[in-house]
């Protein structure tokens, strides 16, 4: 036994035994002699550093009263810094002074000389200040990487969105962290560029941030893998999720605060993928409830008819589509009209995706009980007027929602189907009566939403008669004055030719015929012939005449339409 253990012996810091094991331990794993003695707590790092001072007569600095040229240990990489904990302070000339903790550590200097071309000379400090310090310096060269604007950062404030715990993370917090501000940063841009969803996505040698905008992913950025835990690390703090948990799927909620009058909300979604967490934040603004049903592409007798049945004092809405299709946004704007002093209305959600300001709102948790079902329990002592379950998912809830409808209450839901009338044979296949829709239901949209075209470069396109006939135009529509039908461009003023989204409906009031049709034992395409004869457009009619107003072009229609 020799060196930095057997002084450490012979100050009575060490028994023999003990000090043979830890070199033999340093030697097996290849980790530094001092780290595993500062591990074990054995010794204190300040005991620790005086005795190798005194071993090998290298000079002992404090390290926290030393201003670190970042310069320095800018020569090197992260990966140089990890491998040799050993961090280079300053340069003098030819010659890079380099902090370690241990002198014997020739190895950590060598290499360093090799990376920048300098000599080198050694300074040792604490192993728990070099520690700390080296992960700075880390912290810093990936900001350095990632070109964070502080600018953007300014009067911002982050909760998780539940304010009676009171947490925050500030403005100075964020300028002690480059990984702060940098996802700060990632989510304002994504704000300021009217994105829908944020995606950051590990994979073995890369790390990618994802945009969706207007429907199309696109990436934004490419940090080093190297940060994909401190990223992912940083949103789940943001989001109050648990960090240690990274093996399972994890929901959370940030709200993040721009001024004191507007905040956005971000619902959070882990999953634990090959190469770490991959986590997605949909951004939830509340200002888009605020729009207007003027606003969301309703044709004026698609719009004549959902302001009807929202009119009504009872009855069923249901708002049917894939996700992302716009069915919150839809069925919040309903919510809104609807939002007056003299009208109690209560919804359920997982989660609440759009915050209203007198709307009691109610985050269903079936861990612990409370599910759709059990919220519409409570919802019905509560004197409603109107009801709003996030999701109609089984019988239970679809009974409980129809029992509503029934007695007085406007109910408005979400289901997952194609178009409006397989929603009703959704319904009677989960278990619902063909009676007891036949008696509560009120109105059902279909929709999607496509890509609009840019009204500033958007130009007519050239396209083969039998082509129109074959995508569904008729001779009469064709031959129409001033029929045209355009194409995307791209300029200055939008991405690729298309500037934002529209909606594409199909409104289906459910008349009594429809009615008489499930109580025979219809089917879909019987509904879908009856809704045809009352003038009802299917989703791909009311794609086409969206194009026909040149608001879409054929791709968009297409694309969206696909399958119905």
């Amino acid at each position: 036994m020799g060196g930095l253990a057997r002084r450490l012996v012979a100050d009575g810091l060490l028994t023999e035994d003990k000090g043979r094991e830890l070199q033999q331990q340093a030697i097996k794993s290849n980790t530094p002699f001092v780290r595993l003695v500062v591990d074990s707590k054995l010794a204190t790092p300040a005991r620790v550093a005086e005795a190798a001072s005194t071993e090998f007569g290298v000079p002992l600095v404090d390290l926290s009263t030393i201003e670190i040229d970042a310069a320095a240990y800018k020569e090197v990489s992260e990966k140089v810094l990890r491998k040799t904990n050993a961090l280079p302070i300053f340069k003098r000339g030819k010659k890079m002074y380099v902090c370690v903790s241990d002198p014997t550590n020739l190895a950590a200097l060598d290499e360093i000389k090799f990376a920048t071309g300098n000599q080198t000379e050694a300074i040792l400090v604490e192993e728990d200040k070099l520690t700390k310090a080296i992960e700075q310096a880390i912290n810093q060269l990936s900001a350095s990487d990632m070109k964070v604007d502080d600018e953007d950062l300014a009067d911002i404030d982050i909760s998780d969105g539940e304010e009676d715990k009171g947490t925050e993370v500030t403005r100075s917090d964020a300028e002690d962290a480059p990984i702060v501000k940098f996802v700060n940063k990632i989510m304002i841009d994504a704000i300021n560029q009217g994105a829908s969803d944020i995606h950051f996505e590990p994979y073995e040698k890369t790390y990618r941030i994802r945009y969706r905008k207007d429907g199309e992913l696109k990436t934004i950025s490419q940090p080093p893998s190297s940060q994909a835990v401190r990223i992912a690390a940083r949103v789940k703090v943001m989001s109050r999720l648990d960090l240690a948990e990274r093996r399972v799927p994890q929901d959370g909620r940030i709200k993040l605060h721009l001024s004191k009058t507007k905040a956005i909300d971000f619902r959070v979604s882990t999953c634990p993928t090959l190469f770490g967490e991959k986590i997605c934040c949909r951004i939830l603004d509340p200002s888009s409830a605020q729009l207007g049903i003027d606003a969301l592409g309703y044709e004026p007798e698609q719009k004549a008819a959902y302001m009807k049945a929202l009119a009504e004092p009872q009855g069923m809405i249901l708002v049917t589509g894939p996700t992302g299709s716009g069915k919150t946004v839809s069925l919040y704007t309903g919510l809104n009209i609807l939002n007056t002093e003299d009208i109690n209305i209560s919804t359920a959600e997982d989660p609440a995706e759009i915050n209203l300001p007198g709307i009691n709102q109610v985050n269903v948790q079936p861990k612990v009980g409370l599910t759709f079902a059990a919220a519409l329990k409570a919802f019905l002592r509560q004197d409603p007027d109107v009801i709003m379950v996030g999701e109609i998912r089984d019988l239970e809830t679809a009974e409980i929602a129809i029992k509503a409808a029934q007695t007085g209450h406007l109910v408005l839901s979400t289901l997952h189907t194609n178009d409006a009338p397989q929603t009703i044979v959704r319904l009677m296949n989960m278990g619902v009566p063909a009676y007891n829709l036949a008696s509560t239901l009120t109105l059902i949209i279909a929709q999607r939403l496509a890509r609009r075209l840019c009204k500033v470069c958007k130009r007519p396109a050239s396209i083969p008669h039998s082509e129109l006939l074959k995508q569904g135009f008729t001779e009469a529509e064709i031959g129409a004055p001033g029929f045209s039908i355009y194409e995307a461009v791209g300029c200055d003023q939008c991405d690729n030719g298309y500037k934002g989204r529209t909606g594409i409906y199909q409104v289906m009031p459910f008349s009594d015929a429809m009615g008489r049709i499930i109580m025979e034992g219809g089917n879909a395409i019987d509904i879908a012939d009856q809704a045809a004869k009352e003038g009802v457009l299917d989703l791909r009619q009311s794609a086409l005449k969206k194009v026909r107003d040149g608001h879409i072009d054929l791709a968009q229609a297409n694309a969206c339409t696909a399958g119905d």
